[in-house]
């Protein structure tokens, strides 16, 4: 079966944005990681001691979902979490040495891929996509976390 004919802009820049997703997931998947697990890994390591509503905001899901997630994260020794002093309830969470140590490297691996994306570009043809890409992305709505 040939692959399909990618013929708009934006087919090309999902082929492009599949590529990058792909390789992440790679990445992450030769850790034994799903994609939930490693960002909320990765979003610990950036704010150690965040509380599980935080945690479910940012990711979108709801508090149990993240209150599995992080069980399976705490049985892997990837991941504690720590009760406050005086308020039992209230339980902070903070990635162990060995959660962040897994996920390090994931923004120098995906430098790489993007390196390898744009091999085939010389530098003045790189700037040229660059100030198109901004052009266009200055007039679209911004994601949101």
């Amino acid at each position: 079966m040939d692959a399909p004919k990618l013929t708009t802009n934006l087919d090309l820049m999902r082929w492009i944005g599949w590529a990058q997703r792909k390789a992440g997931e790679d990445w992450i998947r030769e850790r034994g990681l799903s994609h939930e697990q490693s960002f909320v890994l990765g979003y610990l390591a950036q704010n150690p001691g965040a509380i599980q509503r935080d945690i479910a905001e940012v990711s979108r899901t709801s508090a149990a979902s993240v209150s599995s997630l992080l069980q399976g994260l705490e049985r892997r020794g990837l991941v504690e979490r720590r009760t406050e002093s005086g308020n039992e309830r209230s339980k902070r969470v903070f990635a162990t040495p060995a959660g962040t140590e897994l996920i390090a490297g994931f923004d120098t691996a995906m430098a790489g891929v993007e390196e390898a994306i744009l091999a085939p570009l010389d530098q003045a043809e790189r700037d040229a996509l660059q100030t198109l890409l901004t052009k266009i992305t200055a007039e679209l709505p911004h994601p949101t976390r």
